[in-house]
């Protein structure tokens, strides 16, 4: 009985909210009652529990939402996109996808841009994000909002101490560490059962490519002295973190099987005691502290984050991972959405989800049932698995980000927070990312790949860096060469 009231006083509190505020959620000319939802999911399982039902309340109708595993978002949307099997609101968030590109330039999505104006939230959105956002002179979706630079380096502090190790800001006393951490021992238990570096398959465009910005690389494009935009694969710092990174490799101080692990498989793997240095978002050292609960290193676990890692005396650095604060879009596709009413009605829902309510709930839960606040404003969970099922699925599609910054009984999330934002100082973002290459929306996704596969070649000692050279030759016979002229001469128009 208890929680059948405490949820009926958060729903009475919803409907009181949504009677009262600003935007287009009742359009007369729609007859709409349900949304759906095609969006990713990050987590091993969907959602259960009364989350959605919150939202439902909230927006004042259903919301269908259809959870597409992370690991296979690629696959899944290239089909539905193919196929034109889509939801009303479908979460983009391959930005440099060609056939998502593609899609978005195609027509086959509303341009959101004129309407924005008309909703409380959505037109405060950022004049710099709405401008990484377009494609073509035009926004095709609600841009997701998330700060600017949320990576660093992640290391288990207890393993420092264990080993008298002191904290690492630079490449080359990380480079000590990973060595340490794999060869002497950290946890103690006189096995040879632990490395340094723990990194996944998608090591060239997360991991490493974090490794990149600290060599002094640009942001996926470099505009060299000539003025041409060429892409960073091509600079000699980025070829400097591949050696760094290679001989981290030859040494066995990273997971040997890091090309192919996936995404949980590698948080399994920090759980489980096997790994103590992640570069990642600084927010994951918390999730990784609630991976291990309940395993034997819950009482031992312990992490540092470094948001100020340096390389051989160079300018701190680091590469925005959200695309200078934008991931991705939340686009509505004409054929689902098909009259202007309607399209209010689903924008208006959107511009409800970044209300303080609703991004409370796919935050931290319901309050009495997932988090409780203390006596000094500080949000504290009840139950961390619940959460985990619950609730953390919701996290990863959040309209925005920049809602609320929640201080929390959790101190490395706190400490995490604090960091990305000073990280703002110190980000870049892609010097093309508003440019327009026909070439680079028809054919960076292949181009790339070749890229890609030469990387991790390279990484375990399957080819040399001549063959690294080799793949970026082919990469411009096959049209690398004409997407560095058309980003050039974009780049010329505006600059």
């Amino acid at each position: 009985m208890k929680k059948f009231l405490k949820v009926g006083t958060v729903f009475a509190s919803a409907l009181m909210a949504l009677s009262s505020s600003v935007g287009v959620l009742a359009n007369e000319g729609s007859e709409r009652t349900s949304v759906s939802w095609m969006t990713m999911l990050h987590t091993p399982t969907p959602p259960s529990g009364e989350v959605e039902s919150l939202l439902e309340e909230y927006i004042g109708m259903e919301l269908e939402i259809n959870w597409v595993p992370d690991a296979s978002k690629e696959e899944r949307i290239n089909a539905a996109l193919a196929s034109n099997t889509l939801a009303d609101i479908v979460s983009l968030t391959q930005i440099n996808n060609t056939t998502v590109r593609q899609a978005l330039g195609s027509g086959l999505f509303w341009d959101i841009e004129p309407y924005l104006s008309e909703f409380e939230n959505l037109s405060q959105i950022s004049e710099a994000t709405l401008d990484v956002s377009r494609i073509n002179g035009h926004i095709y979706g609600v841009p997701f909002q998330k700060p600017i630079g949320r990576y660093g380096t992640i290391i288990r502090k207890d393993w420092l101490d264990n080993l008298g190790l002191e904290v690492p800001h630079t490449m080359e006393e990380l480079r000590e560490v990973a060595r340490a951490f794999t060869e002497d021992d950290p946890d103690g238990n006189g096995q040879d059962d632990t490395v340094g570096i723990v990194d996944r398959a998608e090591s060239y465009a997360v991991g490493f490519r974090y490794v990149t910005g600290i060599f002094g690389a640009d942001n996926l494009f470099h505009v060299n002295e000539d003025k041409q935009v060429i892409p960073s694969f091509m600079q000699p710092e980025f070829r400097e973190a591949m050696e760094w990174y290679r001989d981290i490799y030859a040494n066995g101080w990273i997971n040997s099987d890091f090309a192919v692990m996936a995404k949980q498989d590698q948080r399994d793997y920090i759980a489980n005691g096997r790994g103590g240095i992640v570069f990642s978002g600084l927010f994951d050292a918390n999730n990784f502290q609630m991976d291990a609960v309940g395993t034997p290193q819950e009482e031992v676990m312990e992490w540092v984050l470094i948001n100020d890692m340096t390389y051989d005396g160079r300018e701190r650095q680091l590469l925005s991972d959200t695309n200078g604060g934008m991931g991705g879009w939340l686009a509505i596709p004409k054929t689902n959405v098909k009259t202007e009413e309607d399209l209010l009605v689903v924008l208006g829902v959107i511009d409800k989800l970044i209300d303080i309510d609703p991004y409370t709930w796919m935050t931290q839960g319901i309050e009495g049932e997932h988090y409780e606040i203390d006596e000094n404003g500080a949000y504290k969970r009840i139950d961390d698995t619940r959460w985990q099922q619950e609730v953390q699925p919701y996290a990863g599609s959040r309209p925005s980000e920049l809602v609320h910054t929640f201080t929390t009984t959790s101190e490395l999330s706190n400490l995490a927070n604090e960091l990305i934002a000073q990280n703002a100082e110190y980000t870049i973002i892609n010097p093309a990312q508003a440019l327009d290459s026909e070439t680079y929306t028809s054919q960076w996704s292949s181009l790339i790949q070749g890229i890609e596969d030469a990387y991790y070649q390279y990484m375990m000692g399957d080819i040399e860096i001549e063959g690294f050279d080799a793949a970026i030759e082919v990469f411009l016979q096959n049209g690398g060469q004409a997407i560095i002229d058309e980003f050039t001469a974009a780049y010329a128009e505006v600059n």
